[in-house]
């Protein structure tokens, strides 16, 4: 694969927008090294552009009929390069140089197969879902076990009007058409990769954990009763260093800045490993908000289902952590590039970036602060993205966290 073209703009005028960072498109398609005739591309649009949806795609069809198959969503931001436009009137596009048999789009008129069909049998995949859809989380799990690795990376739409997706699969149809037009609402869409195209992702949770991971041993809907044997309730209040009875205020205010984190049971090994080995979560945990304490029961009552077994490890999210953690994991990509074995580093063709809508703007200290800490990493590489009402990594849905996946180019 070469190196993957991108454009980014905002303007008040959607086409506008979208004729800048075609501009940028043709230019890079000219350089060496460059994709000069790749096939699929992505499209994110921030809320401003919802309403516009259909009409930005066909124009870029237009504009672009080489490119056979879209995929994207919606975002309240999007992101290209080292720049974050968040809360205002933009997109982001990257056209991907990936083998057309080494790929497949899919939407809710054309799912994913349950099994390898037409010769391609998918291995990860890049997801796009509307986080209103019933059962969702569901959804992306089942999703997940269509794929070889089970593994998925993307996000959840954000909008405050439409919650649009981007499907287009040419499969015979005329270049840059598909069915319904190729804009969607509800469910989910994507991309899903064959075997072939090489990348790596990695997840940053933000998170600083506050104590050891624990196992729950007692557990009722979304109520935490026992850790290791022990009241849950006494667990977080000794983590934490405070006491309902001598300071009840305090104790308050750091339970409210408390989440926790939660591994299944049947992944709990590696998570717990990780955390061990890094101080920091992986992809294995979801964190989780504390929604209220059972005085009665010792309980604490967390913002998703728990069960015995799996393990749990009380955190706090601050922008040292996910500084911190955002860095952790681009080195860890780097490393991943550049084992001991290798004589020299594999290159990066393109990166793709989904944050959580909650870490855009000043979380990192400033505008564009987290995408700076990206590129500053990873270096000059193409990168596109946008900002998401929820994350998906692996088989499960996150918050507040970010998805980093790169895709390697040709040895």
């Amino acid at each position: 694969m070469q190196r993957f073209p991108t454009g980014h703009a905002t303007h008040p005028r959607a086409r506008v927008a979208a004729l800048m960072a075609l501009a940028q498109l043709r230019a890079q398609m000219r350089l060496p090294g460059y994709a000069a005739a790749p096939t699929l591309g992505l499209l994110y649009i921030t809320d401003h552009y919802a309403d516009q949806a259909q009409d930005l795609l066909d124009l870029l069809a237009a504009e672009l009929p080489e490119i056979t198959d879209w995929s994207g969503t919606v975002g309240v931001g999007v992101c290209g390069g080292s720049v974050e436009y968040f809360d205002q009137p933009a997109l982001a596009l990257m056209l991907l140089d990936v083998p057309c048999d080494q790929y497949r789009v899919f939407s809710g008129v054309a799912p994913l197969p349950r099994s390898s069909a037409g010769g391609f049998a998918a291995h990860t995949a890049l997801v796009h879902a509307d986080g209103g859809t019933p059962e969702v989380a569901k959804l992306v799990a089942e999703l997940a076990g269509r794929t070889a690795s089970g593994y998925l990376f993307g996000g959840l739409s954000a909008s405050r009007g439409a919650s649009v997706q981007f499907a287009v699969g040419g499969n015979g149809n005329l270049a840059g058409q598909g069915a319904a037009g190729g804009v969607f609402a509800g469910g989910l869409s994507g991309v899903a990769f064959g075997p072939g195209v090489a990348l790596v992702s990695r997840v940053t949770q933000g998170c600083q954990p506050v104590g050891r991971v624990q196992r729950i041993t007692a557990a009722a809907g979304n109520l935490v009763l026992e850790l290791d044997g022990a009241p849950a309730l006494e667990s977080l209040l000794g983590t934490l260093d405070v006491s309902l009875a001598g300071d009840p205020q305090q104790a308050i205010e750091r339970v409210r800045a408390t989440l926790a984190g939660l591994m299944d049971d049947e992944r709990a090994l590696a998570g717990t490993a990780h955390t061990r080995r890094t101080g920091h979560f992986g992809a294995e945990t979801r964190v989780r908000h504390i929604i209220g304490l059972d005085g009665q029961r010792h309980g604490v009552a967390l913002a998703d289902h728990v069960e015995p077994g799996m393990r749990l490890a009380f955190c706090q999210r601050n922008v040292q952590a996910a500084r911190a953690d955002l860095t952790r994991i681009c080195a860890e990509i780097r490393e991943e590039l550049a084992p001991a074995d290798r004589p020299e580093a594999r290159r990066i063709a393109g990166a793709l970036y989904v944050s959580c809508s909650g870490r855009g703007g000043p979380h990192f200290g400033g505008d564009s602060a987290e995408l700076r800490i990206v590129q500053h990493a990873l270096g000059d590489v193409p990168l596109a993205g946008f900002f998401a009402g929820g994350e998906i990594a692996h088989a499960s849905l996150h918050g507040y966290t970010g998805v980093l996946t790169v895709f390697l180019a040709d040895e």
